[in-house]
């Protein structure tokens, strides 16, 4: 009877792999969570609340991707690293 490699093993959960699903999830409950920022004030250089506070998770969107794109980029690189 031989063993399954451990790259076949199927998902594995690990700690960087919940702050990936952190980074990635993070923008979908801002945004779904409406009431928190369905105001006009705090206004930002004339901009309501509503507009800018959208805009900016457009960025920190952006910096959530990248970031959880590179952890499973070495999250990859680690595991088949460790079966050879």
């Amino acid at each position: 009877m031989s063993q399954a490699p451990e790259a076949s093993r199927g998902p594995v959960v690990t700690p960087v792999r919940v702050v990936i699903a952190l980074c990635l999830t993070a923008p979908f409950v801002a945004m779904l969570w409406v009431g928190s920022y369905a105001k006009t004030d705090p206004a930002f250089i004339g901009i309501p609340f509503f507009y800018w506070y959208q805009m900016a998770w457009v960025l920190i969107s952006t910096a959530l991707t990248m970031t959880a794109y590179k952890l499973w980029q070495r999250d990859q690189r680690a595991r088949r690293g460790g079966t050879r």
